[in-house]
């Protein structure tokens, strides 16, 4: 028998929705992800340690106790799990079909939450600190006011406007913000360009041109990036407190492409103010769809907003009930 509504994806968007859906009787099947290709039960904030900026924890409260959280609520009202990848779906039949490894499920309706994952340099270095919170982060104004980052030197990888924009909002807590960019001028518009030179004349950022981060320096903490010039070969070391990247975001929808509307970047489109994709009885909720905004609380109101407009379109059909 299909089911009513299958999740493909654990962060806040697809837990979020799985609250909502489950409170709604709608028995929801989850597939929260396995490692594979990005996509972790719990998300990226499965990578963070404080999370500061989510409402409700004046405290603070790590990212994995969150995500864990989230996952009690879904399952307390009902939410089953597969703790599976998505290796295929077929959209062109209905109900539809979305399968594992192991399983194979037909579907009256599907939200897909498999989020994104940011682009790292691919260091050893990197990783380690990225994962252990000593410094590395791809999220500026996720990470940016914490402690460890004010007043200190920083240094901001890109040479967009994601940079400039985490370059400009980490001037608020930094000593001084160093860009590193592999040209010797800027990809970002012509406004953020010239954001970012007022920005210079101020001395509250500086930018380092023609070179690339080839290693990350430091045990516990940040204490230096390696750098490289691509013109001359040269190697020195930059002192800094932190490293940010804002080198772009990969969706993770791989294993819809074909099947749904994305734009060039692979994020999926909703052509309306809804979370309705190109295919009746899917939606998509959260960073799978938001190249923008990529914060958890915004990726729990899409979810919202996903399980709402499934519901619906189920009931319309006359399956909810």
């Amino acid at each position: 028998m299909p089911e009513k509504l299958v999740i493909i994806g654990s962060g806040p968007a697809g837990l979020t929705a799985a609250i909502y859906a489950a409170r709604a009787a709608l028995n929801p099947l989850m597939f929260e992800g396995f490692a594979a290709g990005g996509l972790i039960p719990g998300g990226q904030l499965m990578f963070t340690t404080e999370v500061e900026n989510y409402p409700g924890f004046p405290e603070g409260i790590q990212g994995p106790e969150m995500m864990r959280a989230f996952r009690q609520q879904a399952e307390r009202f009902g939410t089953r799990f597969h703790t599976e990848d998505v290796v295929r779906v077929d959209f062109r039949k209905r109900p539809f079909v979305v399968a594992s490894e192991e399983h194979e499920v037909e579907a009256h309706a599907v939200i897909i939450a498999t989020g994104a994952r940011a682009n790292w340099l691919g260091l050893e270095n990197e990783q380690r600190l990225a994962k252990s919170g000593g410094g590395v982060s791809a999220c500026a104004v996720c990470d940016g006011a914490l402690p460890p980052f004010r007043n200190q030197e920083l240094v901001v990888v890109g040479g967009g406007d994601s940079a400039i924009e985490e370059g400009s909002y980490l001037t608020k807590f930094a000593r001084k913000v160093h860009l590193v960019h592999r040209r010797a001028e800027l990809r970002a518009s012509k406004a953020m360009q010239s954001r970012f030179f007022k920005l210079v004349d101020e001395g509250k950022m500086a930018p380092v041109w023609d070179s690339l981060v080839v290693d990350v320096i430091g045990k516990e903490r940040v204490e230096a990036v390696r750098l490289k010039n691509v013109k001359t070969g040269k190697e020195s070391d930059l002192s800094c407190r932190g490293l940010f990247l804002a080198i772009g975001h990969t969706p993770n929808t791989e294993t819809f492409k074909g099947q749904i509307e994305v734009d060039e970047k692979g994020y999926i489109k909703l052509p309306g103010p809804n979370t309705v994709t190109s295919v009746e009885g899917v939606f998509a909720a959260g960073d799978v769809a938001d190249h923008v905004y990529r914060q958890a609380v915004t990726a729990a109101g899409t979810g919202c907003m996903a399980a709402l407009d499934a519901e619906r379109w189920l009931a319309a059909q006359g399956i909810a009930d």
